[in-house]
């Protein structure tokens, strides 16, 4: 009960923030939340499960694409395009899950790697229909929910909300089955999982695609709330980032991803008013935060305080 009053409560406050935030901290809550949705499905991969991934950039751009193209070359509303992006990404997940599993360690990694890659390729080389690196914007009759326009600041603000409190509640609700402990014993010892009789193959493709699922959700959210659609988001640069957040905020925790996510915004937009070395700045700050609390903020405080945290 008290971990569900726990984080009931970090979304009542920050439901609550739509309605006392000024109108830049409420956009940057809004993107803040979304990505935090995004880490989190990353989350459910490498902080439940164990597998490193370096190509989940290709799940959040399959949302993404799934929900823009949809929406521009077929019309479709938010619903139908939302749930295109969301397919999109639970399919790609089986796929290359099902293929990157035959590989173990750094093997995985590169698999995976390999994966995104060929999905920034793709949209590149069918440039005439996704626009490649100019990307495009996506059309407003895709962009209302129930009649309103998602451009609007306080309705982009609920629906981020929205986002981000069904992709945590998913992952607390998880955390509390047999699967999702099943997933927690095979990233301590998976020959011991294996030994005790679960069947170690299938979780762990089941932990792909879940996490693809709410990876792809991000992506899609991020395309309806912000507008845009571009090759950019399919970078390795995107696969690197929930890694980073992940780290930040504690690998393995619900919160963890939209404190590391929170974190790593804050730290860059306060540097980039120092000085154009602004990433030098953030990476000095990040190296020092990994030395001291190698668990992450959330981890560290569920070794030290709050053993209960999950």
């Amino acid at each position: 009960m008290r971990v569900w009053l726990l984080h009931g409560g970090v979304l009542a406050g920050l439901l609550a923030l739509n309605w006392l935030l000024p109108a830049w901290p409420q956009g940057m809550l809004a993107r803040v939340m979304v990505l935090a949705t995004y880490a989190a499905g990353y989350n459910l991969l490498f902080g439940y499960a164990g597998l490193l991934s370096l190509g989940h950039a290709l799940f959040f751009a399959a949302g993404m694409y799934g929900y823009g193209l949809s929406a521009t070359l077929w019309g479709w509303t938010l619903a139908p395009a939302f749930g295109a992006g969301v397919a999109a990404g639970a399919m790609l997940g089986l796929v290359a899950g099902a293929l990157a599993l035959r590989t173990r360690g750094v093997g995985f990694m590169i698999v995976t790697l390999m994966f995104a890659q060929a999905g920034w390729l793709a949209i590149l080389w069918w440039g005439d229909v996704t626009r490649g690196d100019e990307g495009f914007t996506v059309p407003d009759t895709a962009r209302r929910l129930a009649g309103m326009a998602l451009s609007d600041p306080g309705l982009r603000y609920l629906a981020a909300w929205a986002l981000f409190a069904a992709g945590t509640g998913a992952v607390l609700a998880l955390t509390q089955t047999a699967t999702g402990r099943v997933l927690i014993a095979i990233r301590e010892n998976e020959e011991r999982a294996r030994l005790l009789g679960y069947d170690v193959e299938r979780h762990k493709l089941a932990a792909v695609v879940m996490s693809a699922t709410l990876s792809a959700a991000a992506g899609a959210g991020y395309a309806a709330l912000f507008g845009s659609v571009g090759a950019s988001f399919a970078t390795v640069q995107y696969s690197i980032l929930p890694l980073l957040w992940v780290l930040l905020g504690g690998a393995g925790t619900v919160l963890g991803p939209f404190i590391g996510t929170l974190f790593l915004y804050l730290l860059i937009d306060w540097a980039s008013d120092l000085t154009p070395a602004y990433m030098a700045v953030a990476g000095v700050v990040l190296v020092v935060l990994t030395l001291f609390a190698p668990q992450g903020i959330a981890g560290t405080i569920r070794d030290r305080w709050v053993r209960w945290l999950p």
